[in-house]
């Protein structure tokens, strides 16, 4: 405890295990939790980003006077629409295609939906009921083809990964034949930061007639998003992995491609996605999404030393660590290891206590103690997937952040396999 003379009063203070994080002790619990935040190390910007303040004040106006639905005629929808399209021509701008080729959804994993369940059926009629995927994909990708084949209406064929997660053109070319309706490889993986080819890659799949989608939830303010040049015909984003709320996503469609509206009921999107537009959401995501691109290369350069520093830092203070996914073709602001010996679960829990915010993959299995299929499609064994960590970086990480977590790393780590270790002594 700390004693602080303030003028005839003294207050007493208490210093937590959190970064040194203190409070008063007269604080409430939610100013006691604030302190502690604002200590705190957030290594996991692949699950959810911070929602920009510039994002904040582009929403307001439409959480507040601007509060019309965009499907009504009267003024207050008018503008509503405006404000829908406008957005729409912002994203487009940005992924270098037309506003129609933009859907408006409520995240990566509708989209990712829309695209798969939405391209399937349209290739079907076509007598294309072959899905080709990876076992590195998202769970909204790989849950989706699985029950789709399961249902049998479509096949399913699963592309092999190498150790370090990349999808060769070889590889892929031995899965796809004139059945092919799509093929969905995941840009920049969420577990292990490896980038794809994706353009040769579009251009293999398009060669046998198959349509090509990608998500790029994970991508998007890391590289540039022309989809001309990628040669994909959807792709899927998320507004909250780049500073946007949750709960807003898109999904380009190129021009001409089929889609089978998955959720129906009003005429929203072109009918392709029914519901009543998120507007306050879809403005956030908009702006964000120009904000990402704007300064994309200045943060590239930045998140990269930092990685680059982390991961460094990681193999040199620790031995039996060892980097996942490629060295070097992966997203600018990940990094990603097994820790030999340790559980992620239980490192997780310490370094949460030690105020290092951090997971062991995606998002949507951080906790679940199976191990991760991804790790096991690159070929590491049960064991070792079970010992997966993943720190990603953002705008607000600094070089003193990537010290406090090598640190509080190496003191967790060594102290979980000491425990280990008498436990199996005893």
């Amino acid at each position: 405890m700390i004693t602080i003379f303030v003028g005839v009063r003294t207050a007493q203070f208490v210093r937590t295990g959190v970064l040194g994080a203190v409070y008063n002790t007269g604080d409430s619990d939610e100013q006691k939790e604030k302190a502690m935040m604002r200590s705190a190390v957030y290594l996991d910007h692949a699950a959810t980003t911070p929602v920009d303040p510039r994002v904040i004040e582009a929403m307001l106006p439409y959480l507040r006077e601007q509060f019309g639905n965009a499907s009504a005629a009267h003024s207050y929808g008018r503008r509503a629409e405006r404000a829908l399209e406008d957005a729409r021509a912002a994203v487009a701008r940005v992924l270098c295609c037309t506003p129609d080729e933009i859907v408006f959804t409520s995240g990566g994993s509708e989209s990712d939906n829309l695209a798969v369940r939405g391209a399937a059926a349209a290739m079907r009629m076509h007598g294309r009921t072959l899905l080709v995927t990876t076992p590195i994909e998202h769970p909204a990708v790989l849950r989706t083809v699985e029950q789709l084949a399961r249902d049998g209406t479509s096949g399913a064929a699963y592309v092999p990964v190498d150790a370090c997660g990349i999808v060769s053109a070889d590889a892929l070319a031995q899965c796809v034949d004139e059945t092919t309706g799509l093929v969905s490889i995941i840009w920049g993986n969420n577990e292990v930061g490896t980038l794809q080819a994706m353009a040769p890659l579009a251009a293999l799949a398009h060669g046998r007639g198959g349509l090509v989608h990608t998500d790029a939830v994970q991508v998007v303010g890391q590289m540039p998003l022309d989809v001309k040049a990628l040669g994909v015909d959807l792709m899927s984003l998320s507004g909250h992995k780049f500073y946007a709320p949750q709960g807003v996503g898109a999904l380009y469609v190129r021009a001409g491609t089929g889609l089978e509206a998955v959720q129906t009921g009003g005429g929203q999107e072109s009918e392709r996605r029914a519901g009543t537009h998120n507007l306050a959401g879809i403005v956030g995501m908009a702006a964000a999404l120009t904000i990402a691109h704007d300064e994309m290369d200045d943060h590239r350069t930045r998140i990269m030393m930092l990685r680059d520093h982390l991961i460094a830092g990681m193999l040199t203070a620790l031995p039996g660590v060892v980097l996942t996914g490629h060295p070097t073709e992966r997203l600018p602001n990940h990094a990603s290891f097994i820790v030999e010996g340790v559980e992620a679960n239980l490192l997780l829990m310490h370094l949460d206590m030690k105020g290092i915010m951090a997971s062991s993959g995606s998002a949507c299995k951080t906790g679940s103690p199976e191990p991760s299929d991804v790790l096991l499609a690159m070929g590491f064994t049960a064991r070792e997937a079970l010992c997966g960590l993943r720190l990603t970086l953002g705008r607000e990480t600094t070089e003193q952040a990537i010290e406090t977590t090598i640190a509080a790393l190496v003191e967790v780590v060594e102290k979980l396999r000491r425990l280990q270790a008498g436990m199996k002594g005893s």
